[in-house]
């Protein structure tokens, strides 16, 4: 499953669930207000920009938002919440496109960086992002914790969420670190047919993420639970780190 036959034009037009879900003023609000607080009065970069789920209240913020997204379908979405003179976006792969100019801040939200399905490639990745910071200028990830405590021996599956209507699943590959979201969509009104929507990632240990930024110059300066500044412990379940590139003299 390559990622731009995933995120297609069926996927990008339904991607958008105002209101709830990822969507909902509890999720985004803390996200944007932290973003607002890390960019510092300078321009953001977000990759993976997606249909602007953050970018387009960062901006209504006064934040100058850029983007880079491998999906054109999603980016077509986009558009109709902001034009290219407002938020400026280059269709290709966060591991090698760019912009011009600095950026005080790049992130990349919502589990992203795990769609990259090497080590190589996340390594790439923190690479470019450093390439497009200011001196001093954040790199901030969004990721979830792998839930490995939860495989017993000879299980490879762990559900991670469910509701009416709906349930989460994943699939773990432990030897390759490869792991398979699965999301089912049930008819509310009792139907016998479910949809299907997969996505395939790699996942990141924390201390494999601060390595990879080590490696591309930056530092850890941050790492909470969540985007209100929650502690973050070996019981949480995601994690916002913050890290940044040296100062010049």
């Amino acid at each position: 499953m390559l990622q731009n036959e995933i995120w297609d034009d069926q996927a990008a037009q339904s991607y958008d669930t105002p209101g709830t879900g990822m969507f909902a003023s509890e999720v985004l609000e803390p996200t944007v207000d932290r973003l607002v607080e890390l960019a510092a009065g300078g321009r953001a970069l977000e990759f993976a920009i997606g249909t602007g789920r953050v970018a387009v209240p960062l901006a209504e913020r006064g934040v100058p938002v850029s983007g880079i997204e491998l999906s054109k379908p999603m980016v077509d979405e986009l558009r109709n919440k902001a034009d290219e003179a407002a938020m400026p976006v280059v269709v290709g792969d966060m591991v090698t496109a760019g912009l011009p100019g600095e950026f005080q801040l790049v992130y990349l939200v919502c589990n992203g960086i795990s769609v990259l399905l090497t080590q190589a490639e996340q390594v790439a990745c923190f690479r470019n992002a450093a390439r497009h910071l200011a001196p001093g200028g954040r790199f901030v990830i969004e990721l979830w914790v792998p839930e490995l405590r939860k495989l017993p021996p000879g299980q490879q599956a762990v559900v991670f969420g469910s509701a009416p209507g709906y349930v989460g699943l994943d699939t773990y590959d432990v030897l390759r670190q490869q792991v398979v979201s699965h999301h089912f969509g049930f008819d509310a009104e009792g139907g016998r047919e479910a949809r299907l929507f997969r996505s395939p990632h790699r996942y990141i240990w924390p201390a494999e993420l601060d390595l990879m930024a080590e490696l591309a110059g930056m530092t850890l300066e941050s790492r909470h639970a969540d985007w209100t500044g929650e502690e973050f412990t070996a019981e949480s379940r995601s994690h916002v780190s913050v890290y940044r590139t040296t100062e010049r003299p």
